[in-house]
């Protein structure tokens, strides 16, 4: 039995849509979340920045605010009935902070809405599976430079948002790489590696990868580190049954021949197809790649098929304005 059931989709947004930037990791620089917010409303968004989004924490500078108010901001953003989709404003580290302050059983309680976000938030993508059933966006964020700098990530999350359906096939980047041949079909799950480590055996989270396509990215992790990781799933069974691997960037993480060695070794004998560097993460440019949602992963043709669009299309978002 598979572990990994596809999720209720969000409706797509449509022009004049109320978003809301939450910040529920590290702090974020007022400039780049000032010009990421330019780039929403150029998208015809109604973007509302949540008030402790600019907060850092009194005594530990590495969180923006405190656990309560993060937690609050983030309640309060999904359970907001003109808000029609939340981005997590950057990464960094906190998030796993916060997961057990959220109210959920108000999550549960609003209409389903659009999640955005990557690294850190890959535990807030897990939460959200688990906890309230939602398909959610592994994707650039507002406040993170490769959103603000390259202009192939904007437009595939913009694409995603608004159109899904004409982003059903994900085509690798250029580099990407066959490293282990075939097809494999099932929903999408995953992230970064350390956030997925760090929840094992956490209640709440999800207890294995089985039947799933699982995504794995990671920054600024030596190979031992990454070999760790993978090792710490492999050993819990946590990776046992996954139908295929979809590998994105490991930027920081020393020279690729070295990470995709310990991928290799500890990825390979899965028996399963895995393709490498297909373009999500850390990268310079970064496609949006959605999650709770069923695929079919060829790594020889170096793409996955999404077989419904990423977010509903019959429905405009709730709180759309025209």
């Amino acid at each position: 039995m598979s572990s990994v059931p596809p999720l209720i989709r969000p409706p797509r947004l449509t022009p004049g849509a109320r978003v809301a930037v939450v910040a529920p990791s590290g702090p974020v620089p007022a400039d780049r979340l000032h010009a990421g917010l330019d780039v929403l409303r150029g998208w015809g968004l109604d973007p509302v920045v949540m008030p402790h989004v600019l907060d850092t924490h009194p005594s530990l500078p590495y969180l923006a605010g405190t656990d309560g108010a993060r937690a609050r901001d983030l309640t309060d953003a999904w359970c907001d009935p003109t808000v029609s989709a939340v981005f997590c404003a950057r990464g960094g580290y906190g998030v796993q902070r916060v997961t057990d302050l959220v109210d959920w059983t108000a999550v549960r309680a609003a209409a389903p809405k659009v999640l955005v976000g990557y690294s850190d938030i890959t535990a807030l993508h897990e939460a959200f599976a688990v906890r309230a059933g939602i398909a959610t966006l592994h994707g650039p964020m507002p406040g993170a430079l490769t959103f603000l700098k390259d202009a192939r990530t904007q437009e595939h999350l913009r694409a995603t948002l608004f159109d899904p359906e004409s982003v059903r096939t994900l085509e690798a980047l250029p580099g990407a790489r066959t490293m282990t041949p075939g097809r494999a079909t099932g929903v999408t799950l995953g992230g970064c590696l350390a956030l997925l480590a760090g929840d094992l055996a956490v209640p709440h989270t999800r207890p294995g990868a089985r039947g799933g396509i699982l995504l794995l990215e990671d920054v600024g992790e030596e190979d031992y580190r990454i070999d760790r990781m993978l090792t710490q799933l492999l050993r819990s069974d946590w990776l046992a049954g996954v139908a295929g691997v979809v590998l994105g960037s490991w930027a920081e993480c020393g020279p690729y021949a070295s990470v995709r060695a310990v991928l290799l070794d500890r990825l390979g004998t899965l028996g399963v197809p895995v393709l490498e560097e297909f373009g999500f993460g850390h990268g310079e440019s970064a496609l949006t790649m959605p999650l709770g949602v069923p695929a079919t992963l060829d790594a020889d043709a170096r793409t996955l098929t999404l077989q419904v669009p990423a977010l509903d299309t019959a429905a405009a978002a709730a709180g759309a304005r025209h």
